[in-house]
């Protein structure tokens, strides 16, 4: 398990624990690391916002924040499989890990008999799908630069593969005719271009604060386009 995927699986150790919490030392022993290296994890969570905290004393260990846990909630063995089908058939696209941070939510918010109904129905559900790993880096980068508002440093390829060098304000993330873009203000070019995310060979955050591009600057979306908000 690499240092990301152990990073979801102990938030999600966490919020599964519930106010009994873990302490460093069974995080350990679940995840086969040294404490210290729990310790550092736990650490990096903090910091990237996730509230987590450590109780002093007898029994403590490591609690989450009752905010960052689901309420009791209810979903159809059909509402969970659907999930799981969207988040299986978008591996490798924007977003696809927060994807199946909901799901494990989801999967450990519903009651065992729910659980197990739904793992009956996926089983009669294939899909194929390959995701190019090499470019999940790159993209997961993609997904902070917007987050965050920070420059992006590409290597691009255009449709001839010339390879180019490009510093980019990213504006917003677009998917029509079958591709992904990341849509962004190109400083070489002081115009805002369309990156096709599989020809983006590399993908380096900056600490450079991207300028405030609106939306609006891109102009009016493709006719099979539209915002999230709008589905």
């Amino acid at each position: 398990m690499n240092r990301t995927d152990r990073l979801f699986a102990i938030r999600e150790e966490l919020r599964g624990a519930g106010p009994a919490g873990r302490t460093a030392e069974r995080l350990a022993e679940v995840f086969e690391v040294s404490v210290r290296t729990i310790k550092r994890d736990v650490t990096a969570l903090q910091h990237s916002g996730f509230p987590v905290w450590a109780r002093p004393g007898p029994g403590g260990g490591y609690v989450v924040d009752r905010s960052a846990t689901l309420p009791p909630i209810n979903f159809t063995e059909s509402e969970v499989v659907g999930l799981a089908a969207a988040a299986a058939a978008t591996r490798g696209q924007p977003f696809d890990q927060d994807l199946r941070a909901v799901l494990t939510k989801v999967l450990g918010a519903i009651d065992s008999p729910a659980r197990k109904r739904a793992a009956l129905l996926a089983d009669r559900v294939w899909i194929n799908t390959e995701p190019d790993q090499s470019r999940t880096r790159s993209l997961r980068r993609i997904e902070q630069s917007l987050a965050e508002q920070r420059v992006l440093a590409l290597r691009y390829r255009d449709r001839h593969g010339a390879e180019s060098q490009r510093r980019v304000d990213p504006v917003l993330l677009a998917h029509t005719d079958g591709n992904w873009y990341l849509v962004a203000h190109c400083r070489a070019a002081e115009a805002i271009r369309w990156f096709r995310l599989d020809r983006i060979d590399s993908a380096n955050l900056t600490n450079e604060r991207a300028a405030d591009v609106p939306v609006e600057a891109v102009g009016s979306p493709p006719p099979t386009a539209r915002a999230l908000n709008d589905l």
